[in-house]
């Protein structure tokens, strides 16, 4: 049997606002570096050891995702300062400019370029995957996802039972193959999807017209799941492997202490 060669592209959507973290109390036992990136909404350069985005990068080099384009605002001039002065070894950095804060699909499209006619990953900028999770992206062979278990977040990550309805919901047939993605559900605990999805895909190009032609969301932003259902009902095959690692998320200033403990012995190599 013969196995498809690793795949090398990764694009981390490392636009985000931080509009939760620069609104919330400040005093969240911060030293000045963190208030500081917390400030700027900064999200991917919070040091938590040193820039969370940097462990990011090593967890995805683990992985083998050795090319790297890194979304980012015109603002983030920061981001492309750090890896012109770290000079990574390990992983080949590229940029894309989105101008406008229009959403994770907006996001992707800007990517293009890069991606050419390869397959390639998909990552939050803010949310730290484990190496174990970034190679099921890689055994999948295929354009796929990888799909977190609900219960194993709250238990093995650092994110509350309250915040998982704020994930997209994902559905799986009995192929293995994803059926559905609803968009931030936001219900009741007692309802909490058992599978979400937390931005961790393998895609093909075929996902950029997908994400130009998806309608704008109620939160006036082009959303990545919704790009995905549309692609699922053009006839998109996405397989599905599941994970039961916890993933650390920084979306607020609460989340940087428990980040920083989490990471303090995770060894960083770019």
């Amino acid at each position: 049997m013969s196995h498809s060669p690793l795949i090398e592209k990764c694009v981390v959507l490392a636009r985000g606002l931080g509009t939760r973290m620069r609104q919330e109390d400040p005093g969240a036992g911060l030293d000045a570096r963190q208030s500081a990136a917390a400030d700027l909404g900064a999200k991917a350069m919070i040091p938590v050891g040193r820039p969370f985005l940097d462990y990011v990068l090593s967890a995805a080099a683990d992985a083998g995702l050795r090319r790297v384009c890194l979304v980012i605002g015109p603002e983030h001039g920061l981001i492309r300062e750090h890896y012109r002065q770290l000079q990574p070894s390990r992983v080949e950095i590229n940029f894309a400019v989105q101008p406008d804060p229009l959403g994770t699909a907006n996001a992707v499209s800007t990517a293009e370029q890069f991606a050419g006619q390869n397959e390639f990953v998909v990552l939050n900028g803010d949310n730290y995957y484990p190496a174990e999770a970034l190679r099921q992206v890689q055994a999948l062979g295929q354009p796929g996802a990888v799909l977190f278990d609900a219960a194993a977040l709250v238990a093995a990550g650092n994110i509350p039972e309250d915040r998982i309805g704020a994930f997209a919901s994902c559905i799986v047939d009995a192929d293995g193959f994803l059926a559905d993605i609803v968009e931030k559900v936001n219900v009741a605990p007692a309802e909490h999807p058992k599978l979400v999805s937390m931005n961790c895909w393998r895609f093909g190009p075929h996902i950029f017209a997908a994400c130009r032609d998806v309608q704008l969301s109620p939160r006036g932003e082009y959303e990545l799941p919704s790009a995905v259902k549309l692609a699922l009902q053009r006839g998109q095959r996405l397989k599905v492997a599941i994970s039961r690692a916890g993933v650390l998320d920084l979306s607020r200033r609460s989340d940087i202490a428990a980040v920083t403990e989490r990471l303090k012995n995770v060894k960083v190599a770019l």
